[in-house]
């Protein structure tokens, strides 16, 4: 493939990806200052939780089909990944839109409130990587999207451990 073709068609991404790396830490952050008045029907911090867990599950397993290379169990895997962060968002965002925030009453303090910290960060942080990363795969520019994926999966993996994590230590104060 020509690698200026795979340049621009990159660039055609590079727009959207800035727009969402930037709109979505600001759509959630305005989001968590609106307060529906109803009650869910589940509590969905526990079906969250899960999702990140199979995210992190997910994430190994493509990690691993791509380097028994089958490309095709990979590409399926990393969508369904994507798509699993959104979900997760979209309930996440949800929760806090009809509940007040749980606060952290245990010994280990210090620690959820480092893991929280980092994984809040991270997971503002890894938005962009995991666009660019995705966009060079599906523009078959895979130079490129091995190099990224070298930083991005990492990265992608700890937001979705460290979700459960942050799940568990708080669950009995709610």
């Amino acid at each position: 493939m020509n690698k200026n073709k795979v340049s621009r068609e990159d660039k055609k991404y590079n727009r959207f990806i800035v727009a969402l790396s930037i709109a979505i830490p600001i759509v959630v952050a305005l989001l968590f200052k609106v307060r529906l008045d109803f009650e869910l029907p589940v509590f969905l911090p526990p079906i969250y939780a899960t999702i990140n867990g199979f995210t992190a599950i997910i994430l190994v397993i493509a990690f691993i089909a791509i380097k028994n290379k089958k490309i095709v169990l990979h590409e399926n895997l990393m969508t369904t990944a994507l798509w699993c962060s959104v979900v997760f968002l979209i309930m996440y965002v949800l929760y806090h839109m009809t509940s007040d925030s749980t606060v952290y009453e245990g010994d280990l303090r210090a620690l959820y409130l480092f893991v929280l910290i980092s994984h809040i960060v991270l997971s503002i942080a890894v938005i962009p990587f995991v666009l660019i990363t995705y966009v060079r795969a599906i523009t078959r520019n895979f130079e490129s999207h091995k190099k990224i994926a070298k930083i991005t999966f990492p990265l992608w993996l700890y937001v979705a451990v460290t979700g459960v994590i942050v799940y568990v230590m708080i669950s009995p104060y709610y």
